[in-house]
């Protein structure tokens, strides 16, 4: 099926070394066989057997699943309402008061913690003074 020298195509040699046939194949389904890239056999490969290792070169696509993508919902701010002075001022007042109240606690927190805590705020800010789509 794959063009390939002889020598690759024996799977098998007799104990005589003089007689070589294929007998091993390697077997796939119906649905997958148009991912199949190449197959040979490999003499080099030490097994302690008289037949040599069959390798297949197979192409793999790996699909999204539409239903894990469509579980993750990101919170969309209405931004556009930032553009208006008393919203943009009320959004700044409250981003101000959050981060005064973290300037208090100690540093010895985890950068990890640090990163949550200030991603948690800014949209918890958001949230309130610009609401979402």
């Amino acid at each position: 099926m794959f063009p390939h020298r002889k020598i690759h195509n024996y799977t098998w040699t007799s104990p005589d070394g003089k007689t070589h046939n294929q007998i091993d194949r390697v077997l796939i389904g119906r649905r997958w066989h148009s991912s199949v890239l190449d197959v040979r056999s490999f003499r080099g490969a030490d097994c302690d057997t008289d037949h040599y290792l069959v390798i297949a070169k197979v192409r793999e696509s790996l699909a999204v699943c539409k239903q894990a993508a469509q579980k993750f919902h990101r919170q969309r701010f209405n931004l556009r309402k930032l553009n208006e002075p008393e919203v943009r001022e009320q959004y700044q007042i409250e981003i101000t008061n959050r981060f005064a109240g973290l300037e208090i606690l100690n540093d010895d927190k985890d950068v990890t913690w640090t990163w949550e805590n200030f991603k948690e705020n800014i949209q918890i800010s958001a949230k309130e003074s610009l609401g979402l789509y």
